[in-house]
């Protein structure tokens, strides 16, 4: 899957994709996707960055959805359960997964500029680490992988790229 979030995409495209992934899923594995927690999803899709638990509150509440801290983490506790958000653990912030359809091992790409974070694909049996584990007899159940940066949007800076779609 190419990384759209640093490249102008159809945005409206990839939250109805995020939002009809989930809701599929929920359908075939009898997972119930409340009005919260598809609210919840869609923030997340709105942007292409990562988003604190409390800015998703402050939506829900203003949305009369739940003014709670318990609402929020909920949902998102959901959500990151069954893959349809990760953590952050950089900033201790959500984002929407871009690969909801499958098992993947994920390396987040974090702008230190402009905040967006992408969600690239890796593959976790060819790294330095997976062969390190493979020799120690270790087995990896969870990787976090996160690098912060510059994307290409903050590297050319404001006045010579396209800002992505949002």
């Amino acid at each position: 899957m190419p990384i759209r979030a640093f490249n102008t995409h159809d945005h409206q495209g990839c939250i109805k994709a995020g939002l009809a992934a989930a809701e599929r899923h929920c359908a075939e594995n009898g997972l119930h996707f409340t009005p919260v927690r598809r609210r919840v999803l869609e923030i997340l899709l709105s942007e292409h960055k990562a988003q604190g638990a409390y800015d998703i509150l402050n939506v829900l509440s203003a949305e009369g959805l739940g003014s709670q801290p318990p609402v929020a983490y909920r949902a998102l506790d959901f959500l990151v359960t069954h893959g349809f958000a990760h953590r952050i653990e950089r900033l201790n912030a959500f984002i929407a997964c871009s690969h909801a359809e499958g098992q993947h091992a994920p390396a987040f790409l974090i702008c230190r500029t402009c905040k967006r974070v992408v969600e690239a694909e890796t593959d976790p049996n060819a790294s330095e680490l997976a062969r390190a584990a493979r020799r120690a007899g270790f087995v990896i159940e969870r990787t976090v992988r996160e690098a912060e940066g510059l994307c290409p949007g903050c590297i050319e800076g404001p006045a010579t790229s396209g800002e992505a779609s949002a």
